[in-house]
C-alpha cells in the first residue's frame, strides 16, 4: 500500500495496486525517456500542480472532443479508438509503468498523434480536468478485487464516480467491461447514484460488445478460463 501523492497539501489517498513490475525492456526504456513527456496531457500531479490549475483540453485537442480510458492495460483498446477516431482527442490513464511503456511502443507503431498519456492516479487526473468536458468514458477489465473486504478499492465506489461524473457532460457515454459478475453487481449499483442511468432495454445490451469493440489480451485470458464478459453502458444525467 502506498499513498499516490507526496506533496504537503495533497489530500491522502491511499493507492492499492502496482507501479512498476519486472525489469523494463531497453527499447521500453527508450520509450519512457523519449516519448512520454512529450504525450503528457499537462500538468496533472500535486508536485507539479499544486493550485490544481485545470488542463486547456481546448488547446491540448485542438477543440476536438475528449474521450477518457480508465486503467488500459495493453493499450490496444486504447490506440485502436485513437486510431479509429481521428477527430477525437483521448487520454490514457494508467499508473504500471511497465504497461505505460507498452502502449508507448504501440503509439509509435501505429503513429496515432491524438491521443495523451497520465501515467498516474486517476484522482489526480479528474483534479484538473474541467467540468463537464469528457464526452466518452471506458473503463475496461478494472483490477476486480475479489475479496469482499477489498470491494471498497473497486473504482466503481462513490470516491472515484463522483468526481468523475463530476468531469462528464451531461448526456457523455460511461462505458464498463468486467468479466466478474459481482463487479456487474456492485457496478449496477454504485454508477447509478453518481448520477448515471444504464441504457439497457434487454439481455443482448450487456452480453454483446459495442460495435467499434477491440477484444483486449485480458478478455481473451478470461474467455479461455470459461468466465463471460459483460458490457455495461451508462449515460451521465443533467
Amino acid at each position: 500500500m502506498t499513498t499516490s501523492n507526496k506533496h504537503p497539501n495533497a489530500p491522502w489517498r491511499n493507492f492499492y495496486g502496482r507501479i512498476r513490475g519486472k525489469t523494463l525492456k531497453p527499447a521500453q526504456e527508450a520509450y519512457l525517456n523519449e516519448d512520454l513527456e512529450a504525450l503528457s496531457p499537462g500538468s496533472v500531479d500535486w508536485d507539479v500542480n499544486p493550485d490544481r490549475i485545470p488542463l486547456d483540453l481546448e488547446a491540448l485537442f485542438d477543440g476536438k472532443p475528449v474521450w477518457l480510458e480508465i486503467g488500459f492495460g495493453g493499450g490496444e483498446h486504447l490506440v485502436h479508438q485513437a486510431a479509429t477516431y481521428p477527430e477525437i482527442g483521448i487520454i490514457g490513464c494508467e499508473p504500471f509503468l511497465n504497461v505505460v511503456a507498452m502502449l508507448l511502443g504501440k503509439i509509435r507503431k501505429a503513429g496515432v498523434t491524438n491521443l495523451r498519456v497520465h501515467p498516474g492516479d486517476v484522482r489526480n487526473l479528474f483534479d484538473v480536468l474541467p467540468e463537464s468536458s469528457v464526452e466518452k468514458v471506458f473503463l475496461l477489465y478494472p483490477d476486480p478485487w475479489p475479496k469482499k473486504r477489498h470491494h471498497k478499492r473497486r473504482f466503481v465506489t462513490q470516491e472515484h464516480l463522483e468526481p468523475l461524473a463530476r468531469v462528464m457532460k451531461p448526456g457523455a457515454e460511461f462505458r464498463v467491461a468486467t468479466d466478474i459478475p459481482d463487479y456487474v453487481r456492485q457496478a449496477l449499483i454504485e454508477v447509478p447514484q453518481a448520477g448515471f442511468e444504464w441504457l439497457a432495454e434487454g439481455p443482448e445490451d450487456w452480453r454483446k460488445p459495442w460495435g467499434d469493440w477491440l477484444s483486449t489480451r485480458y478478455e481473451q485470458k478470461a474467455l479461455r478460463q470459461g468466465r463471460v464478459p459483460h458490457y455495461l453502458t451508462f449515460r451521465r444525467l443533467g
